[in-house]
């Protein structure tokens, strides 16, 4: 069954002189006890990206396939990465009610992230 949450806080982070990478997120509270994905890519070595869920649950070249639209951010992730990541369902939905500035940030940033690294592990990206 697809996991589905809202996501209060957005962040897209591409400062070389703040991180050694480029990070891209949502979140259900700004605290540890909600939900989260993150997505991130190394500055300067190009692998893969990896996602980071809570409890640092974290898997390489996981995402298949991401569509952003308005109001949703939907993430099919390799079945085989769930044990890693801490998720039974490879199908991640949340609904986006960050501030508008936080959003674009992420929006700007998360594409970059998925067009990382080797042509052969980046994810489908969809805009609506």
């Amino acid at each position: 069954m697809t996991y589905r949450f809202t996501a209060l806080v957005a962040c897209g982070l591409d400062d070389p002189e703040m991180d050694d990478c480029l990070m891209a997120g949502v979140a259900e509270s700004d605290d540890e006890d909600g939900f989260s994905l993150m997505f991130m890519c190394d500055v300067d070595e190009p692998d893969t990206h990896c996602l980071v869920t809570p409890d640092q649950g974290t898997a390489y070249g996981c995402v298949r396939e991401v569509q952003l639209d308005d109001d949703m951010l939907r993430v099919t992730l390799d079945p085989e990465s769930l044990d890693a990541i801490g998720l039974t369902d490879p199908v991640v939905e949340a609904l986006l009610r960050a501030p508008a500035e936080d959003l674009a940030r992420m929006r700007e940033v998360l594409p970059r992230i998925l067009q990382y690294g080797r042509p052969e592990a980046r994810p489908r990206l969809i805009r609506a």
